[in-house]
C-alpha cells in the first residue's frame, strides 16, 4: 500500500506546482522599468499625466500649455450645471463638461439586484464614497488639460438613441487662446457597450498645434460591488494590460502601492476588472502608446496611456481617435476590440482550455435558453467525452476494492516486516492484473478541464440574475436553503463508500471527513457551480456503480468456471 500512497502523494505534488504556477500567474513580479518606459511613465503631481519625449517624439515638450479663452475651471472641480447625460438601449451615460470626463455609467441590460429589474447596475460613478471614473484629454505642447481643466460647451445637456436610431453623436466643443477650435466628440453605437472618442482639431492659425492623448481610468480601492461570498471565490479586481513581454498582464492595487510602474507598445489597452464587468480604454493601433500605473494622495488608483505627439499644420485640420469600453465581459465583442483583451475574463492559466468550454456553454443554451439545464448537459457532454479515462479510473478502483480483503490479509500476515508486505503486495497486483497507478493517472489528466470549466461558471456574466428551477432563481449567488450543497455533500460520502478504503487509518479518517469539509466550502458557493459539481458527482456515482458490478460480475463467472 505504500506505493498507493506515494501515488497519492506524487498526485498532490503536481497539484501544488499547478497552483503555484497559476498563484504566479495571477501575482507576477513587478519588474523594474528600463530607462526608457521610466521616461514615458514619469507620475505627475496631481492626477492628470504629464507628457513627456519618448524616443519618437520631439525633445523639449512644455508641461503646462497656455490657458485658452474658452472657460477653465480648476482640477476636480464641477457641479451639476456640467453634466450631461447620454441614454442608448445598453448605457446610461453622464459626461462631465469639466475635460470632458465621464463620470457615471450604467447598464440598463443588467440589474443591480435580480429583485428589482429597473435598477441598472451602476459600473462607473463619482460620489463621496465611491470614485471610478474615465478621464481623458489633450496634454503636452498645445495641450488643453493641464492643473486647470477645459470647460466644454455643447447643444444641450440630455442626449437619447431614438428608436430606429443606430449612432448617436455627442459634440463638445472648445477654442483655445490662438483661437484653435477643439471638438471633443463621443459617437455611441446601438447594442454596444463600445464609446469613441475622437479629437478634431481644427488650426486656423498660422502656427503648428501639437498635443498627446491621454485617457486613464481612476478608481478607489473598495471592494468589488459584484463580488458573490464564498470561500477562495475572489474573482480578479485591479488593472490589467498588455505588454511586449505579456499578452496579458495583471496588476493588483497591492503592486502599485509598492511599484509604480510603465511600459510602451504598438496599440495595446489598458483596463479595470472586476467581477463580470470592466472598462477598458483603447489608445490608437497605428501608434506606440506609454502606459503608466500610479496612486494618487487620495488613494485612488491610477491606470492609463499616453499617445505620441500629433500635430495640426497650420490652416488645416486633423483628428485622433481612442475608445472605451463600459459594460459586461463579453468574450467575443473583446476580442474584436483589441488583441488579448478577450483575456481579461479571467480563466487563468487554463484560459486555453476554458475558452472552447465557454463557447460550448453557450452554443447550448441557444437552444435550451436556461442556463442550468445547459450545465447539466455540458457536463454530461465533457463526462462523456472522458468516459473511457473515467471508466479506466473507476475499472482500478473496482479491482483494488475486489482484492481488499486480500490486502488486509498480507498486512496481518506480516505485520511491520514493510519490505515483505510490499513484496507480497506488488505478487498480488501482478497475479490480480492491477496497476495501482490506474485510478490516479486518469483522474489527472481530466482535472485541468473540471478545473477550466469551474472557471467558465464563475466568470460567465451570462449566469448572472440567470434562473433555473423552482427557488433556484439566480445561479450566480449561494443556494438560499442549502439544497444543493447539501446533495453535493451526499454525492460525495456516497463515492467514498464505493472507493477502495485506505489501509492507512490515518488517511481513511481524512478521506471519510472529506465529503463534510467539501459541503462547508460549497454551501456559499454561486449555485450554477454547485449544481456542475452535483451533476458531475451523480454521474461519476452512476458510471463507477455500473463499472463495480460489471467487474464483480466478470470474477464471479470466472471463480465458478475455476470451481
Amino acid at each position: 500500500m505504500d506505493y498507493i500512497k506515494y501515488a497519492i502523494l506524487a498526485g498532490l505534488a503536481v497539484v501544488s506546482y499547478m497552483l503555484l504556477l497559476a498563484w504566479q500567474e495571477d501575482y507576477p513580479p513587478v519588474a523594474p522599468a528600463s530607462p526608457s518606459e521610466q521616461l514615458s511613465a514619469i507620475p505627475p503631481a496631481g492626477d492628470l499625466p504629464v507628457a513627456v519625449p519618448t524616443q519618437t517624439d520631439v525633445a523639449d515638450i512644455p508641461v503646462v500649455s497656455t490657458p485658452g479663452v474658452s472657460a477653465i475651471v480648476e482640477s476636480g472641480n464641477s457641479n451639476t450645471n456640467t453634466l450631461i447625460t447620454v441614454k442608448t438601449d445598453v448605457l446610461n451615460v453622464t459626461i462631465d463638461r469639466v475635460g470632458g470626463d465621464i463620470v457615471f455609467v450604467s447598464l440598463p441590460q443588467h440589474a443591480t439586484r435580480l429583485e428589482n429589474p429597473d435598477e441598472a447596475f451602476v459600473l462607473l460613478e463619482n460620489t463621496g464614497a465611491r470614485t471610478y471614473v474615465a478621464q481623458s484629454g489633450l496634454i503636452g505642447r498645445n495641450g488643453i488639460d493641464t492643473t486647470q481643466r477645459p470647460l466644454y460647451s455643447a447643444s444641450a445637456s440630455e442626449f437619447q438613441l431614438e428608436n430606429g436610431q443606430n449612432q448617436l453623436q455627442v459634440d463638445l466643443s472648445y477654442t483655445d487662446a490662438q483661437g484653435v477650435q477643439i471638438v471633443k466628440r463621443f459617437s455611441f453605437q446601438r447594442s454596444d457597450y463600445l464609446i469613441n472618442i475622437s479629437y478634431e482639431v481644427n488650426n486656423s492659425t498660422a502656427n503648428a498645434w501639437s498635443a498627446n492623448v491621454f485617457g486613464q481610468i481612476k478608481r478607489g480601492s473598495y471592494n468589488d460591488p459584484t463580488q458573490t461570498s464564498g470561500f477562495g471565490m475572489a474573482s480578479f479586481l485591479g488593472f490589467s494590460t498588455t505588454t511586449p513581454e505579456d499578452n496579458y498582464l495583471k496588476i493588483p492595487f497591492s503592486d502599485i502601492d509598492s511599484s509604480q510602474g510603465g511600459h510602451e507598445i504598438d496599440g495595446g489597452w489598458v483596463a479595470l476588472s472586476q467581477h463580470y464587468f470592466i472598462s477598458v480604454f483603447v489608445p490608437p493601433a497605428e501608434t506606440r502608446n506609454a502606459f503608466s500605473f500610479r496612486r494618487n494622495n487620495l488613494n485612488e488608483y491610477i491606470g492609463g496611456f499616453t499617445t505620441p505627439e500629433f500635430t495640426v499644420a497650420p490652416n488645416s485640420t486633423g483628428s485622433r481617435e481612442i475608445g472605451f469600453y463600459a459594460g459586461p465581459k463579453d468574450q467575443y465583442r473583446l476580442r474584436e476590440i483589441a488583441p488579448w483583451l478577450d483575456r481579461t475574463i479571467d480563466y487563468g492559466w487554463l484560459w486555453f482550455v476554458a475558452s472552447p468550454i465557454y463557447w460550448l456553454l453557450t452554443q447550448i443554451n441557444k437552444f435550451v435558453n436556461n442556463y442550468g439545464w445547459s450545465i447539466l448537459i455540458l457536463t454530461l457532454i465533457v463526462k462523456g467525452v472522458f468516459f473511457q479515462l473515467s471508466a479506466t479510473s473507476y475499472r482500478s478502483m473496482a479491482n483494488m476494492r475486489r482484492v481488499m480483503p486480500k490486502m488486509n490479509q498480507l498486512k496481518e500476515r506480516y505485520g511491520d516486516d514493510k519490505m515483505k508486505l510490499q513484496k507480497a503486495t506488488m505478487e498480488l497486483y501482478k497475479k490480480e492484473k492491477i496497476n495501482p497507478f490506474g485510478g490516479c493517472l486518469p483522474m489527472l489528466v481530466q482535472m485541468p478541464v473540471f478545473i477550466a470549466l469551474y472557471w467558465v461558471l464563475l466568470e460567465s456574466v451570462e449566469l448572472r440574475h440567470a434562473p433555473w428551477i423552482l427557488w433556484i432563481n439566480d445561479l450566480s449567488v449561494m443556494d438560499p436553503y442549502f439544497v444543493l450543497p447539501l446533495l453535493m455533500g451526499v454525492s460525495m460520502y456516497v463515492q467514498f463508500l464505493l472507493n477502495p478504503t485506505p489501509q492507512d487509518p490515518t488517511q481513511a479518517k481524512i478521506m471519510k471527513f472529506m465529503p463534510v469539509v467539501m459541503t462547508v466550502f460549497f454551501l456559499w458557493f454561486p449555485a450554477g457551480l454547485v449544481l456542475y459539481w452535483l451533476a458531475n458527482s451523480v454521474l461519476g456515482i452512476a458510471q463507477q456503480w455500473y463499472i463495480t458490478r460489471k467487474i464483480d460480475a466478470e470474477y464471479a463467472a470466472k471463480e465458478a468456471v475455476k470451481s
